[in-house]
C-alpha cells in the first residue's frame, strides 16, 4: 500500500466524507493516525466509531464551512454537486460558492494546503480527447452545469495558490470515472440499465476511455498533499491541475461487455448513432425542462458525447510532479470488484 500519507501528521478536514472518494480517503487518513474532521450533512455513525470529528453542515452554509477549517493544516475538498441535470443555481451554490467558502476558510485560518477534487469534464469540448494533457484549455459552451461550475471552481482554487497572508498552497486533481468496490454510481448505473434493457452502444463502439480505480484515486490525493509540502521549484504542484487515471485506457464498450457477463447479464449489442443519441438527448432535455420532471433524463447531449467519444488522458505530469503511479491495475480492480458476483447481487 502507498504509505506517503504517513509523511505528514497534521489535522485535516475532508469535505464530502460520505461520498465514495471522501469516505475512502477518510479511512486511509485515520488508518495512518491523522486527526480527521469531516464536513457532512448528516450523522455518520460508522465515521464517528472510527474517531472522526463530524461537523454537520452543507457547503452552502458559508459560516459553518469557514469555521470547519479552523486548526486544520490540510483541507481535502472532495464534495460537489455531480450529475448531468439540475438547476444552474443549485450547481453554482454548491460547486462555486461552496468552494469559495472553503477557500475563505483556508485563508482566514491560515490552512497550509488545499487539495481540490476536480474533473476532466472541465476541458470538455465535444471532440475526442485522446492522450490529452494539462495544456488543454478549459472548455466553452458546456452542455450542462456540472462541468461549467467545476471549471469555475477549479480556476478559483488554482488562482488562490500561494496568496498572502497565509501562503496557502493549492492543487486540483482531475480523476476520471472513479470505480471499484463500494462504487455507488458508475458500475451500478451500467448494471441497472443493462437489466432494464436500456443500454445501447452509442457511435461506432471503438472509443477509448480512462477509468480510475478507487485506491489509486485516494493515493493521488495523499501524494498531492505531500507534494504541496515540498519547497518551491519547477515541479512543485502548487496552482496546477493534474489528470488522474489508471493510465490504461480501455475500449469502453468492450470493457462493459466484459463486465456484464460477470453479473450474469448478456452483453449489449444494440446500437445507436451519435447523431441519433444527441437528438434524443436534446429532446429529453427539453421535455424535462418544460415539465420540470424529477431525476435525470434518460439521455442528454453531454452523456451522448461521453458514450461515443474518446476521453483518455496523459498522466505524465502527475507522475513527474506528484510521484503518482497507479498501483492497482484495471485487471486487478475488476477481479476485486466482481469477486462473488453474481451470487451477492
Amino acid at each position: 500500500m502507498n504509505t506517503s500519507v504517513e509523511q505528514l501528521t497534521g489535522p485535516v478536514l475532508v469535505t464530502g466524507a460520505t461520498g465514495f472518494l471522501g469516505c475512502r480517503l477518510v479511512r486511509r487518513l485515520m488508518a495512518a493516525g491523522r486527526p480527521v474532521r469531516a464536513l457532512v450533512r448528516r450523522e455518520v455513525p460508522e465515521l464517528t466509531a472510527l474517531g472522526v470529528e463530524l461537523v454537520r453542515a452543507d457547503l452552502t452554509e458559508t459560516a459553518a464551512v469557514r469555521a470547519a477549517c479552523e486548526g486544520m493544516e490540510t483541507v481535502f475538498h472532495t464534495a460537489a454537486k455531480v450529475g448531468v441535470w439540475g438547476s444552474a443555481a443549485e450547481y453554482r451554490k454548491v460547486n462555486v460558492e461552496g468552494t469559495l467558502a472553503v477557500l475563505n476558510g483556508c485563508r482566514d485560518f491560515l490552512v497550509r494546503r488545499l487539495v481540490y477534487t476536480s474533473t476532466p469534464s472541465v476541458v470538455f469540448n465535444g471532440r475526442d480527447l485522446s492522450g490529452s494533457d494539462e495544456t488543454l484549455p478549459y472548455g466553452k459552451d458546456f452542455p450542462c452545469h456540472y462541468p461549467a461550475t467545476k471549471a469555475r471552481a477549479e480556476r478559483m482554487v488554482r488562482e488562490a495558490d500561494d496568496v498572502p497572508p497565509g501562503h496557502l498552497r493549492t492543487v486540483a486533481l482531475r480523476p476520471h470515472l472513479i470505480w471499484g468496490p463500494g462504487d455507488p454510481h458508475l458500475v451500478p448505473r451500467v448494471l441497472e440499465r443493462a437489466r432494464k434493457g436500456r443500454l445501447r452502444i452509442v457511435g461506432e463502439g471503438k472509443n477509448r476511455v480512462d477509468l480510475t480505480y478507487i485506491d489509486n484515486a485516494v493515493d493521488a490525493h495523499l501524494l498531492a498533499e505531500t507534494a504541496l509540502d515540498r519547497p518551491p521549484g519547477d515541479d512543485h504542484p502548487g496552482g496546477k491541475a493534474f489528470f488522474i487515471t489508471n493510465g490504461e485506457p480501455v475500449v469502453l464498450w468492450e470493457w462493459i461487455n466484459d463486465l456484464l457477463p460477470r453479473a450474469g447479464l448478456p452483453p449489449v449489442t444494440r446500437r445507436l448513432t451519435l447523431k441519433a443519441a444527441r437528438r434524443i438527448g436534446a429532446a429529453a432535455e427539453a421535455v424535462w425542462a418544460v415539465l420540470r420532471l424529477r431525476g435525470e433524463p434518460p439521455m442528454t447531449r453531454f452523456v451522448a458525447a461521453e458514450l461515443a467519444k474518446d476521453h483518455w488522458f496523459s498522466i505524465t505530469a502527475a507522475e513527474r510532479c506528484l510521484g503518482y503511479r497507479p498501483r492497482v491495475t484495471m485487471a486487478e480492480g475488476l477481479k476485486t470488484l466482481t469477486a462473488g458476483w453474481p451470487d451477492e447481487m
